[in-house]
């Protein structure tokens, strides 16, 4: 790994996010707004925001960090800069690290102010640790934007990125555990949620609101670290220099 090529394509990526008001709106305000809506919707039913607000503190994240880097990779395979990168002496792990660094960082940032809400003035109630909370929801949002790189390799339209969103991220959704406790589930739905990440987040972030760091949240945040680590290897060897 070439750490000068991971930060100059990191540092290159987030000038261009910090001019791009937009997308930054989309990724640190956006997840906000969702939040406090579901806050209001279920406000006069007491406990229910409690009860389904970590899992989303995670999955909003993660939806919005898969749309904006797949979107962004494209971009940057079809507008050449990938193809002008790759001439020079520099390996596709090393771009993709560094992508995956800058938009780590603004998970980082996404994670802080999405918490620091749901803690704060929306009064989630954590029995377990917050600490713990953070942790999950910042994993969720890495997990959102590696799988966002990871992506960005089956498109060859801006529009067809983020239709994958319905192919990666929403049968996850159905599945991991959000509207059905997963022992309730059809046989075969439980062993597909089995290996899918998205039922990992969601269980970690469960254990963590009502325990904390127990041995069972470990292990989930083992395996969403390994499904990053994994989704960040697939995406270097899927990379392409452009799109045709």
């Amino acid at each position: 790994m070439n750490g000068r090529v991971v930060t100059a394509t990191a540092r290159r990526i987030l000038l261009q996010l910090r001019g791009d008001h937009r997308t930054l709106a989309l990724l640190l305000v956006l997840p906000c707004v969702l939040l406090s809506l579901l806050a209001w919707v279920f406000h006069g039913v007491p406990g229910t925001f409690d009860r389904i607000g970590p899992a989303l503190l995670a999955i909003f994240p993660l939806t919005t960090m898969f749309v904006v880097t797949s979107v962004a990779t494209l971009r940057e395979r079809t507008s050449g800069t990938l193809e002008r990168l790759l001439t020079l002496p520099v390996g596709k792990l090393d771009v993709l690290l560094g992508y995956a660094l800058a938009f780590g960082l603004v998970a980082l940032a996404q994670t802080a102010l999405v918490c620091a809400l749901a803690l704060g003035p929306l009064g989630l109630d954590v029995a377990g640790s917050t600490a713990w909370v953070v942790l999950v929801a910042l994993l969720s949002a890495l997990l959102g934007n590696t799988l966002g790189l990871l992506g960005s390799a089956f498109a060859t339209t801006e529009f067809q990125a983020v239709q994958l969103l319905q192919a990666f991220v929403i049968p996850q959704l159905l599945v991991c555990g959000l509207f059905l406790p997963r022992p309730q589930m059809p046989r075969p739905l439980q062993l597909a949620s089995n290996v899918l990440p998205l039922t990992y987040v969601v269980d970690a972030m469960q254990q963590a609101v009502a325990i904390g760091g127990s041995g069972r949240a470990r292990v989930d945040l083992a395996v969403i670290g390994a499904c990053i680590v994994t989704a960040v290897v697939l995406g270097a060897v899927t990379l392409r220099r452009r799109t045709a």
